[in-house]
């Protein structure tokens, strides 16, 4: 944080104003605060940040609040109408700094009367249940919401605003992380429909729901602030860190270990078996001992009843791919230290995975077609499980193929 603070862009607007009022929202919003106290506590007239549960902060001034995440709950409609309130109060002589990482876009929400939380409840897990990208849920979230999509910008007006943000979106776009409550908007109420219905869930959400995105298409509801917005002219939106950081410190690693890192990318998207299956096999190509990495954020169609994530998900259908002779390990893993609505970050799973799963009384294969990652590989004790990280900077995937006489776990 002192270093993004140290920016000639961000210490202009530092030096310019009269007080400090912190908001913030995400997995990593409690660490930040921290951090910016540690720079700018005199300064600091008043904060707020929220994060998920778990990942609280001691902070002197900011004061940190918890709410549910990823299906939002009270405590964040709370949460973000002190927020809202924190920055209708700034004034033009003060700067607002916005502290945002992923997660904020469930753990402040400020639905948009006539709907409800319950209502956002709704559509977010309709939504999550369909394998919608971060894109897409986000584009329906801001159109339900006071607070995203640039909102949080124009309810500080006429105060500048300096928002430091970590990325956990693909690309790095400020106006995904978090539903960019402080950048413009380029998508709209037509779009927000359209995501409804390419997912297949049109009939299922909430009447209120369709009625506002209905009513916003036809231009009875003002949009978001969208780019060229001369609001944004007093707005700055900094990215301070994002998956390059956590590939480099893989890389870094591995070849202090022996193995030649090969980053296959940091764009990595995709269905989570289907993409197992495919780094499997480049895995497997490579020379070792090597290291193949990559970095994205893979989705779930849930057509299961079962547990799990993205990233366990992905480790499940690897471990179906190996041999029991094969030497490759694999790790896949959320850089925040949760991967879905599980205790665990991801899983690490070799050749024998299948087999200590089959001894505990579990099946891989219908564990996997149920979408039940998790408690298959419970059984196998292949989870992995960190605890809350306090940042999030997407997933991190990492298939090592170890050379004679290497030892890969």
């Amino acid at each position: 944080m002192a270093r993004a603070l140290a920016r000639p862009e961000a210490r202009a607007r530092l030096e310019g104003a009269a007080r400090v009022v912190v908001l913030g929202c995400g997995k990593a919003a409690g660490a930040m605060a921290r951090a910016v106290e540690a720079a700018l506590a005199p300064r600091i007239a008043a904060g707020l940040v929220v994060v998920k549960d778990g990942y609280r902060a001691p902070t002197r001034v900011v004061e940190v609040a918890e709410a549910g995440h990823p299906v939002p709950d009270a405590r964040g409609v709370r949460a973000a109408a002190r927020l809202l309130e924190l920055a209708r109060a700034a004034g033009p002589d003060d700067l607002v700094l916005v502290l945002v990482s992923g997660g904020g876009s469930a753990l402040a929400v400020a639905p948009a009367p006539p709907v409800t939380l319950e209502d956002k409840q709704a559509v977010t897990r309709l939504l999550l249940a369909a394998g919608a990208t971060i894109d897409e849920l986000n584009a329906v979230r801001k159109h339900l919401s006071l607070l995203k999509g640039g909102q949080l910008a124009r309810a500080a007006a006429p105060a500048p605003v300096l928002a430091l943000i970590l990325s956990d979106v693909v690309g790095d776009r400020v106006d995904v992380v978090a539903s960019g409550p402080t950048a413009p908007d380029p998508t709209t109420f037509a779009d927000a429909l359209a995501v409804l219905e390419r997912r297949g869930v049109r009939p299922r959400v909430p009447p209120t729901v369709l009625a506002r995105l209905e009513a916003g298409a036809a231009g009875a509801i003002p949009e978001t602030p969208k780019p060229g917005d001369p609001l944004f002219d007093r707005v700055l939106n900094l990215v301070v860190g994002d998956n390059a950081l956590v590939l480099a410190a893989a890389a870094d690693a591995a070849r202090a270990l022996g193995y030649a890192p090969h980053v296959l990318t940091r764009t990595l998207t995709g269905e989570a078996r289907a993409v197992a299956r495919r780094l499997v096999a480049e895995a497997r190509a490579l020379a070792g001992p090597a290291c193949l990495l990559a970095g994205g954020e893979t989705t779930v169609t849930v057509r299961g009843a079962g547990r799990g994530g993205r990233c366990q998900e992905f480790a499940l259908a690897a471990a179906l791919e190996l041999a029991p002779d094969d030497a490759l390990v694999v790790l896949a893993a959320g850089t925040d230290g949760t991967d879905g609505p599980t205790d665990a970050a991801g899983a690490l799973v070799d050749a024998g995975t299948v087999a200590r799963g089959r001894a505990a009384g579990q099946d891989a294969r219908r564990a996997l077609e149920d979408n039940d990652a998790y408690t298959f590989l419970r059984a196998a004790g292949d989870l992995l499980e960190t605890g809350p990280t306090n940042t999030n900077l997407l997933d991190i995937y990492l298939l090592l193929q170890p050379g004679r006489g290497v030892p890969a776990r």
